[in-house]
């Protein structure tokens, strides 16, 4: 009657040894809006290499490049391989060690008959060891670690999308400056021309000497334009350079900027977007271990049970034969007294989860942000791409009617003098706005996760 008493009060015991109750924070989920707040007009598929669809082949083999000599996802490659040895470390301590081990010695002693003995001696002998999984300790840690291994891979196609969008971005920047300096060298060129016919016009004495000073003073102020707009094309391109993991340098150029295909904006619900972006999947991954970990800290209250066996032979010049030896044993070692060391651990698991569980949900707010964000500025750049198109066409127009009263003799100088400062304002504002255009296209194809999914990543999995 003792003994079943003493069976059925097993299982409280060991409930009662499994670690305080740990408070976790209770946070909502991440519930999918309907529809997006902007839908643009067009609509097209998201690939995993998007960057081909602007149509640039230079564009695709530095994007391309980058990706392969990137020196961030290389050290996040080097961090997958490190979270992968940890999962092994974690595996392996649910399987038994094994160990061997030979010793010898020459000795000279003396017998119990008090004459010396001399003997040769030597053992070799096989250990074992075996900490059983008795309440899935070593599990949860295992299972921990693999997480945090899938996280780690995760991780490492967030940083190549970052880096796929930085590079695309970067081009568009470097197209667009090099369109600027066409549209600064063509002013230049111009203002150049009207400085040689008005000089021509003054020395003649049919122009005043205040229209030469201000076609002086003008051909100065487009000369002022160029050097700027070299040095920050020199700055992108080592910028473009340091992404690829090269040394600075000249980068190659396919279509001008006006050349680029415009591609369709790409669809998407937003039910889908968190399977569509991998810094989504690293915060869930990063959230089960974090689970997994305070699981197994919980279970460090419970006792353990460890089995040892070891095996061998004693080889002695005294003996006729080898002795073997052996032994077997066990050993359960439940913890008593920590000084609270389990009960911080514990409580230190449970925070890392909370802050777990705050990171995954802000990560998945913040995608949603980022899409209605990149969606709405497709819609205004490309509204206000429209605008200073038609703006620099009536520009163009008030020139050239300008330029045609002025040799005419009809206006003074002045009056072409600001056409073409209303010009050069609209065609360099022109560039900006279509580089603004793509560059806005490109940030959605980031926040929509560039074509990444859990089943096919867009780098392959280690």
């Amino acid at each position: 009657m003792r003994r079943a008493c003493t069976i059925a009060a097993l299982p409280l015991l060991l409930a009662a040894c499994a670690g305080p109750h740990v408070e976790t924070a209770r946070i909502d989920p991440v519930t999918p809006p309907q529809g997006w707040r902007t839908s643009p007009d067009q609509s097209g598929a998201l690939d995993a290499d998007w960057w081909r669809t602007f149509g640039d082949p230079a564009l695709t083999a530095l994007v391309e490049h980058a990706l392969a000599g990137n020196l961030d996802i290389a050290m996040a490659g080097a961090r997958i391989r490190e979270a992968k040895a940890q999962e092994r470390g974690a595996r392996a301590a649910l399987l038994p060690t094994l160990a061997t081990g030979a010793g010898g010695e020459r000795s000279r002693s003396v017998s119990a008959f008090g004459t010396p003995e001399v003997q040769t001696a030597g053992q070799v002998q096989v250990q074992t060891a075996w900490e059983v999984d008795l309440f899935g300790r070593l599990s949860d840690q295992e299972s921990a670690a693999h997480a945090a291994w899938l996280a780690s891979q995760a991780a490492r196609d967030a940083v190549r999308l970052s880096i796929a969008s930085t590079v695309a971005s970067g081009y568009v920047t470097l197209l667009a400056l090099d369109a600027r300096l066409d549209v600064a060298r063509q002013t230049v060129e111009a203002r150049k021309e009207a400085l040689q016919r008005i000089r021509r016009r003054s020395d003649a004495g049919y122009s005043p000497r205040l229209e030469l000073a201000q076609a002086v003073a003008e051909y100065q102020g487009a000369l002022q334009i160029i050097a700027p707009l070299e040095q920050a094309r020199t700055r992108q391109e080592n910028a473009l350079r340091l992404l690829s993991g090269d040394l600075p340098g000249p980068i190659e150029r396919g279509a001008s900027l006006a050349a680029l295909t415009d591609p369709a904006v790409p669809a998407g619900l937003p039910s889908q977007l968190l399977r569509r972006r991998p810094d989504v999947a690293q915060a869930e991954l990063q959230l089960a271990a974090a689970d997994h970990a305070l699981a197994a800290a919980r279970k460090r209250f419970l006792p353990q049970l460890r089995l040892t066996g070891q095996g061998g032979a004693v080889f002695s010049t005294l003996l006729d034969d080898p002795i073997t030896i052996w032994s077997l044993g066990g050993s359960v070692l439940a913890p008593l007294f920590e000084g609270g060391r389990l009960r911080a651990g514990a409580e230190s698991a449970g925070a890392q989860r909370d802050l777990a569980a705050f990171a995954y949900r802000k990560t998945a707010l913040n995608a949603f942000r980022e899409v209605e964000d990149a969606l709405a500025n497709i819609v205004q750049t490309d509204a206000q791409l429209r605008i200073v198109a038609a703006q620099r066409d009536a520009l163009a127009e008030t020139f050239r009617l300008a330029s045609n009263r002025y040799k005419a003799g009809y206006s003074p100088y002045l009056e072409q003098l600001d056409a073409q400062r209303g010009l050069l304002a609209a065609e360099l504002n022109l560039v900006q706005a279509q580089a603004d255009a793509f560059t806005a296209r490109i940030a959605l194809y980031q926040a929509l996760g560039g074509g990444w999914n859990e089943a096919s990543p867009i780098a392959p999995s280690d």
